[in-house]
């Protein structure tokens, strides 16, 4: 019987974790949906939600760091399209915001 080669092991490990993800994915959403159509509820509270659906706080902060490091990247890329008074207003604010 031919062996699996090593690459062939790897490639079905990561097609289980990804399976594993997406399902994992799935209840969370299910989770949210379920929450958001009860009738009973007035008032939505994010809070109950990352609190009482497994996993969703942690899935929402490292959505939230890779959101944050994208939108770096952007504004990186446009910084030579602005003017010099623009690039100091924006330095204005930034040391407001340290202050």
């Amino acid at each position: 019987m031919p062996r699996k080669s090593a690459s062939s092991t790897e490639k079905t490990e990561e097609q289980v974790q990804e399976k594993e993800n997406v399902d994992k994915l799935e209840q969370m959403l299910a989770a949210v949906l379920n929450y958001l159509s009860d009738d009973e509820i007035e008032e939505i509270d994010i809070e109950y939600l990352l609190t009482n659906t497994a996993d969703l706080r942690d899935w929402w902060e490292q959505y939230q760091e890779k959101n944050k490091k994208r939108i770096e990247d952007e504004i990186k890329k446009s910084l030579n399209k602005l003017t010099i008074e623009e690039l100091e207003n924006i330095r204005k604010q930034i040391r407001e915001k340290n202050i």
